[in-house]
């Protein structure tokens, strides 16, 4: 095994996890998420001599076009996505409960793959406004719009299902 074999596969040990959050963020599906990291670093691993300075924002950026690039190409899955968020507990996440982690899940999920990728981007990969407009190919300008736009959505949603909890009928 080479050099560049060792520093690829070292990479992938220390930086996985996040990388499959941020994937699951993007896809809300642990088998789309699966997929869509493998893509990433199967084109990482062939350009590896060029990335490695810096490969995990070439990944990310290889993430969240793919995920975006998907999402508007909905006819080319096979499978069929199903309707319940999988129930992980993850104790790094500083949500108090699971319920309230798959309620936001859920929300994440239903905001178009622009607005999903932007909230992504910005709260939970913390990014500033430049690095998460050069990922997402965009101005930053259309970060803010998109973020402004997805986290009101996300609040909406979010209330929602409160007050739906609060006063079933």
């Amino acid at each position: 095994m080479g050099d560049r074999d060792r520093e690829f596969e070292q990479f992938v040990a220390a930086r996985s996890k996040a990388l499959m959050r941020l994937a699951y963020l993007l896809t809300a599906d642990n088998s789309a998420a699966d997929d869509l990291l493998q893509t990433a670093l199967i084109r990482a691993y062939v350009r590896w001599g060029r990335i490695s300075s810096n490969p995990e924002a070439y990944i990310r950026r290889v993430l969240v076009t793919a995920a975006i690039d998907e999402a508007r190409r909905p006819f080319r899955r096979r499978e069929t996505a199903t309707a319940e968020m999988p129930v992980t507990a993850s104790p790094a996440d500083g949500f108090a409960t699971v319920e309230e982690r798959i309620r936001l899940r859920a929300a994440l999920a239903d905001l178009p793959p622009r607005q999903r990728a932007a909230v992504v981007l910005r709260h939970w990969v913390d990014l500033d406004v430049a690095r998460a407009a050069e990922i997402l190919g965009c101005s930053e300008g259309t970060v803010r719009s998109q973020t402004a736009r997805g986290l009101d959505k996300l609040r909406r949603a979010l209330t929602a299902t409160d007050e739906r909890e609060r006063n079933p009928r």
